[in-house]
């Protein structure tokens, strides 16, 4: 093609990256890797598979497979270097990590090709989008390592991490993984997909040529069953797993009662909603960003287009020519735009999605021919289907765009939360009072304002409900490497158990006094429970103090409905939360007398022991108070001409279930920072000392709390735990008491992925504001959305 011919036709020749250096590297292993464990690499072994250029078919390498005793190698080793690794400082850890930033630098165009050559994505994204984020990652947390003293004081490293990381930007999440982790004192064994080991291996090679210490990083390679042996391994502190949603619930199964802290990162059906006032052209550009870059294989892929009926016609028009446009081909071409699909099952399984799309009505549109050679499927657009729709509602995770059209911004929301999903979401209009209105309503970490597909180190990255739990990036991400301090001081709590009833049973209902049933609290109503049945509430001396109902799944969804009623909740200022937090706090002090009497009784606490402890829970609510309206959020700074405003939001319904140590400061700890930041709660009080529960009620009634902020089920914790972990309506659990408990309610709670923050059978001194109170409830209690904000012409 000569020069006159492009500018007649303006057609792009071919521009073919260099391949050489990546298949001399490769050469020089001998076309064989084993793992890298305690700084070298290991023999490749016999038990070996092969990697594959998607685009070609052709073997790149053979990798080799782990088996438990490499698994065991590479956590021993990992261990074995953690306490000096931390011990090194923050200032020591973050040499390497802009070592490792600067190495990633010099190597950065063979980094590039190996990725392009063994995911199959084009040169231009690994070259000019994965690559250069890797770097970032690396320079942020050099950054973070050397402030964590005086930035994180009272956290320490959580010990060895495993990390599990997908196909799609191998690179990329590895940095995601290892950089945080690395930068707050932990060591790492971690897990490239099968796929797509080769970057990770290179990677190794930087870690050795910048002097990391042995075994602090460690990489073994092989299939899922290798995940499985890490998310088991007794001496792994830490699980990181990005991958799809059902992996992700059995890991959550795996590692339930184990004490290893989870970070889940999974899939995403993402909406991309567009207003009849949006640029349709930028928007268009917009599309092929979310949904064709990396051939649709993203986890927050804008997958549904949203388009407001007035532009309907025009956006879809817009964008069938666009996709005419669009260059499907040989990923080491420089003017390739959509290269290869991972491998033939996945190929195969977005071509059974979109049969089953055109079979419930919708209209296909694909405009791309498919290259003979290699493994690719063209960019597909679905018009016109219905919400229900299986291609509306499973992650197809390919270059397929399905389309839905709104009329009103509050059907646009509906649309937009009618998944099980929550990971991200773009919002096109001109009207930035309406994008920032929509984006709070949205249920997803990450929204994007007339952008897409923007990540950044500063940045966390993380969805809500069935995309996972726990952030990536940004200060958000540190807490997920990090544990507190105080939980070494901690003991195994002792488990608490009823007083036999005794003669001194009957008794202690005498005393001239009527018998009392306590009711519980539902909906700002005294509510009988619906079994009917009721159990006594006993003195530490076996005297009878009265009765409570004994709650069961229909008192929990009774709850559940009405703190979903009270979502009004959640957009009350901040300002008004710290008003009635305080009126609580009032009014419960002036019956303190009363409150610690009940204490006494419960618990046989001294009488100086019980005011203390209303006291303390007085304290408490004025603690949560203060922080109603200064729990604030940030503005990252992060590299586009615009803001990601990081704000933190309220879980929704969250399922409290209390300790028996300190029954009303131990409720009031989990109750207060709950609401004080917009959640609406089912407490469920100590099964042993209820009754300043059921005394609070009318506390709470007179204190101009909303009805169906606050409810209260008595009964059982753990069968009323294992109905609230359940419960596709509660966002989020938190559970004190014994391990065996908290082991039931993690495993529960992985049905819809709900976040779950247990004790792990350790005994909290309700008492200590550094172990109770202040900034970790305050995390727990919310979950940080990005919003990302381009401004300018």
């Amino acid at each position: 093609m000569n020069i006159d011919t492009i500018f007649d036709t303006m057609n792009y020749g071919p521009a073919p990256e260099g391949r050489v250096e990546a298949l001399d590297w490769i050469s020089a292993h001998d076309g064989q890797f084993g793992h890298y464990v305690n700084g070298a690499f290991t023999s490749a072994g016999k038990d070996r598979f092969d990697t594959v250029n998607p685009a070609d078919g052709m073997v790149l390498a053979q990798i080799a497979q782990a088996n438990t005793s490499d698994v065991d190698a590479a956590v021993a080793a990992a261990r074995k270097a953690q306490s000096k690794w931390a011990a090194l400082g923050g200032h020591g850890r973050a040499k390497y990590l802009y070592a490792l930033a600067r190495l990633v630098q010099k190597h950065a165009r063979l980094f590039a090709v190996l990725e392009c050559l063994d995911n199959g994505k084009t040169i231009r994204e690994t070259r000019d989008i994965d690559i250069p984020l890797v770097t970032r990652h690396f320079y942020h947390h050099a950054g973070w390592a050397q402030l964590m003293e005086s930035e994180m004081a009272g956290f320490e490293a959580v010990g060895v991490a495993g990390q599990i990381i997908p196909w799609n930007f191998p690179l990329l999440m590895l940095s995601w993984k290892v950089a945080p982790a690395l930068a707050m004192g932990n060591t790492v064994v971690l897990k490239p997909a099968e796929q797509t080991s080769l970057s990770a291996l290179l990677f190794a090679e930087i870690c050795a040529e910048a002097g990391l210490p042995n075994g602090v990083v460690n990489i073994i390679t092989g299939d899922g069953r290798v995940g499985e042996m890490m998310t088991t391994h007794d001496d792994i502190d830490k699980i990181a797993f990005t991958g799809s949603t059902d992996v992700g619930r059995k890991i959550r199964e795996a590692t339930a009662g184990s004490g290893k802290k989870l970070t889940l990162e999974l899939g995403g059906k993402s909406p991309f909603i567009v207003f009849d006032d949006a640029d349709l052209d930028s928007a268009v550009e917009g599309v092929v960003d979310a949904i064709w870059f990396n051939q649709g294989q993203v986890c927050c892929a804008g997958s549904r287009l949203l388009v407001q009926e007035a532009v309907a016609d025009t956006m879809i028009d817009k964008l069938t020519a666009r996709m005419a446009t669009l260059r499907l081909g040989d990923p080491m071409d420089k003017c390739t735009d959509v290269g290869a699909i991972i491998d033939q099952t996945q190929r195969d399984r977005i071509a059974s999605l979109v049969d089953a799309g055109v079979r419930d009505g919708a209209r296909l549109i694909q405009s791309s021919s498919v290259p003979e050679l290699g493994c690719f499927y063209p960019p597909t657009l679905l018009v016109d289907v219905e919400p229900a729709s299986a291609a509306a509602q499973e992650e197809i995770f390919g270059p397929v765009l399905v389309t839905t059209t709104f009329r009103t911004p509050s059907e646009a929301t509906a649309l937009a939360n009618n998944t099980r999903y929550g990971l991200a979401a773009s919002i096109w209009t001109e009207n930035i009072n309406l994008a920032l209105d929509l984006a709070p309503k949205i249920q997803a970490g990450v929204v994007w304002i007339n952008s897409t597909n923007l990540f950044d180190a500063a940045a966390g990255f993380g969805g809500y409900r069935e995309s996972g739990f726990g952030r990536e990036g940004g200060r958000e991400g540190l807490f997920e490497y990090v544990k507190p301090s105080y939980l070494a001081k901690l003991k195994p709590a002792k488990v608490a158990t009823k007083v036999a009833q005794t003669s001194a049973t009957l008794a202690g209902a005498s005393d001239g006094l009527l018998d009392r049933t306590a009711k519980m609290y539902i909906g700002g109503k005294q509510a009988r429970p619906d079994g009917g049945y009721s159990t006594p509430v006993l003195s530490s001396k076996g005297a009878l103090l009265g009765h409570v109902g004994k709650g069961n799944r229909k008192d929990i969804r009774n709850a559940v409905e009405a703190a979903t009623k009270a979502a009004g909740w959640a957009s009350a200022s901040g300002h008004l939360r710290a008003q009635i937090l305080y009126y609580i706090a009032e009014n419960l002090s002036v019956r303190a007398d009363e409150f610690a009497d009940r204490i006494r009784q419960m618990t046989g606490a001294s009488g100086k022991a019980a005011h203390s402890e209303v006291e303390a829970t007085v304290s408490r609510l004025f603690t949560y108070g203060a922080w109603a309206d200064k729990h604030d959020g940030a503005v990252h700074s992060v590299p586009i001409r615009g803001v990601a405003l990081a704000m933190n939001e309220p879980n929704g319904v969250m399922g409290l279930c209390c300790p028996d140590a300190a029954p009303l400061l131990g409720l009031i700890s989990m109750i207060a920072p709950a609401i004080a930041t917009g959640n609406r709660v089912v407490a469920v009080p100590s099964p042993l000392h209820p009754l300043s529960a059921t005394d609070l009620y009318q506390v709470l009634e007179t204190s101009d709390l909303p009805a169906g902020v606050v409810n209260i089920v008595t009964g059982d914790r753990d069968e009323l735990a294992k109905t609230l972990a359940d419960h596709y309506g509660v966002s989020a659990l938190w559970y004190d008491g014994p391990a065996e408990g908290c082991a039931k309610v993690e495993h529960a709670s992985a049905a819809n992925l709900k976040r779950s923050w247990v004790s792990g059978g350790l005994a909290r001194d309700w008492h200590s504001r550094d172990q109770s109170e202040g900034r970790e409830f305050l995390r727990h209690a919310t979950q940080v959305k990005n919003i990302w904000v381009p401004y300018g012409e």
